[in-house]
C-alpha cells in the first residue's frame, strides 16, 4: 500500500478546504439570490429549482437524488480521486444549500413566492441584479471548486469527463449541456422572460468559471534576443524557476549569429521576467506572446486518451 507523503495529505486537505469555500458562494449564490427571485439556469440544480418552483419539493433533496444517480455512472471514468471530492462536494452542497436557505431566508420548504410574500434579499423589482450576483457568486464557487480537482456533479460530471480527454473548456462544456434546461422552465412559468434571465445566468457562470479556472492556468511565451542571453537565462532558471531553452539563429539583415532564449512561464510571472531582462541588458528584444496550453512539467499534465 502506498505511502501518504506530508506534502501530499497537506494537498489534499487544502483541495478539501477550497472544495468547501467554493460551495458555500455556490450555496449563497442560490439561497439568496437566485431561488428568491425564481431564476433557474442550466445542472442538476437547475433541475433541482424547477421541481422546486413547480411542487415545492426541496432543490437540495432533487440535486442529491440525481446526483446519487449520476456518480454510479462516473466513478470508473473519473477515477477514485476525483470521485471522493466529487462525492463530498454533492454531500456537503446539498447541506449547504440546506443551512444558507435557512439562514438567509429563513426558510427550508418552498417559500411563500407571492409578490408580498416571497423573501427578496434585494427588494421587489431587483430581478436583474440578483440574477448577475447569484451567477457571479455561483461561477466564483464552481472555479474555485475545479481548480480543486472537484466538482458539483450533474453536468459538471459530464464536463469534466470530456474536459480530461479533449481541450474543450469547462464553461462552454456546461453551457452546451444546460440549454435545455433553460428552456424547460418555460413549461413552469410560460414566461420567456424567465428562459431569458436563466440563458444570462448561465452566461455570467460560465464567464467567470473560465476566468477563475484559466487565471490560474494562463501561460506565456518569451523569446528573448541578447548579447548577455547567458546571464538572463541563469537568472530565469534560479529566480523564476522556469526552463530556458537556447537556440542558434541568425539575424538575417546583419547576418549574424544569435542566441535566442525560448521560455514558458505563468501569466503572472511576466512582470518579474521583464525586470529580470531589463537590469541585465537594458536593450534586450522582446517578444511576449500568450499560448492556449502548456503541458508537461511545471505546468499541466497531458490531457489525451
Amino acid at each position: 500500500m502506498p505511502t501518504i507523503t506530508k506534502a501530499e495529505m497537506s494537498r489534499e486537505i487544502k483541495d478539501y478546504l477550497y472544495i468547501t469555500l467554493g460551495l458555500m458562494s455556490y450555496s449563497i449564490g442560490w439561497a439568496a439570490f437566485l431561488l428568491p427571485y425564481q431564476i433557474t439556469t442550466g445542472g442538476t440544480t437547475g433541475i433541482g429549482a424547477i421541481i422546486y418552483y413547480a411542487t415545492g419539493f426541496p432543490i437540495q433533496w432533487s440535486y442529491f437524488i440525481i446526483n446519487a444517480v449520476l456518480m454510479t455512472f462516473a466513478i470508473k471514468i473519473l477515477g477514485p480521486r476525483f470521485s471522493i471530492k466529487t462525492t463530498y462536494a454533492i454531500f456537503m452542497l446539498t447541506f449547504q444549500l440546506w443551512l444558507f436557505q435557512i439562514l438567509v431566508n429563513n426558510y427550508i420548504h418552498v417559500p411563500d413566492i407571492s409578490p408580498d410574500g416571497k423573501p427578496l434579499l434585494l427588494g421587489e423589482g431587483q430581478d436583474s441584479m440578483a440574477c448577475i450576483i447569484g451567477a457571479a457568486l455561483c461561477g466564483v464557487g464552481l472555479g474555485v471548486v475545479f481548480n480543486s480537482n472537484g466538482s458539483t456533479g450533474g453536468t459538471d460530471i459530464i464536463a469534466a469527463i470530456i474536459n480530461k480527454y479533449h481541450d474543450v473548456t469547462l464553461g462552454r462544456m456546461i453551457m452546451a449541456c444546460d440549454v435545455v434546461i433553460i428552456t424547460s422552465c418555460y413549461f413552469i412559468f410560460h414566461d420567456w422572460r424567465r428562459v431569458i434571465f436563466g440563458f444570462v445566468t448561465l452566461f455570467i457562470i460560465g464567464f467567470v468559471l473560465d476566468y477563475i479556472v484559466n487565471s490560474a492556468r494562463q501561460s506565456v511565451q518569451f523569446l528573448i534576443f541578447s548579447k548577455e542571453y547567458d546571464k538572463i537565462a541563469d537568472r530565469i532558471t534560479k529566480e523564476t524557476h522556469r526552463g530556458v531553452t537556447v537556440l542558434d539563429g541568425t539575424g538575417w539583415y546583419s547576418k549574424h549569429q544569435v542566441k535566442v532564449l525560448v521560455v514558458l512561464a505563468y501569466k503572472r510571472q511576466s512582470v518579474e521576467i521583464f525586470r529580470l531582462v531589463k537590469s541585465i541588458d537594458p536593450n534586450a528584444f522582446i517578444s511576449q506572446s500568450s499560448v492556449i496550453g502548456v503541458y508537461g512539467e511545471g505546468f499541466d499534465k497531458i490531457k489525451v486518451k
